[in-house]
């Protein structure tokens, strides 16, 4: 018989995985994307305090004509970048989530590089 393999278990697994060797500090804190098939989701964490920082989602207010396309991605990452300079974080360390680095994720990334951050 066979079973089909759960997409998301796969990439919970590469999470962790990644997860072993990032982590935020205080000096870079981590730029963390979640998408799903509606929505893409980006936040800046500090692992030592375990507080996020600055968030930005394609829910939010501001970008609810987008939805979760690359277009949305392009946007938050900008969004999130700003947020962060505000803030005064400049660099931070890039957590795809287990995402291959390919569309929505890389648009996000390219967004937030654009706008400021080092990465």
């Amino acid at each position: 018989m066979l079973i089909k393999q759960d997409k998301n278990k796969a990439r919970q697994k590469r999470h962790l995985r990644v997860r072993n060797h990032i982590a935020g500090t205080a000096a870079r804190p981590r730029l963390n994307v979640f998408r799903s098939l509606k929505n893409i989701y980006a936040q800046i964490i500090d692992d030592e305090k375990g507080v996020t920082l600055v968030s930005a989602s394609s829910k939010d207010k501001d970008f609810s004509q987008y939805g979760g396309n690359v277009e949305a991605a392009k946007a938050i990452g900008a969004a999130v970048a700003k947020k962060a300079l505000e803030k005064g974080i400049t660099e931070v360390v890039f957590d795809r989530g287990g995402y291959i680095y390919h569309g929505r994720v890389a648009a996000l990334a390219e967004a937030a590089r654009e706008a400021g951050l080092k990465f």
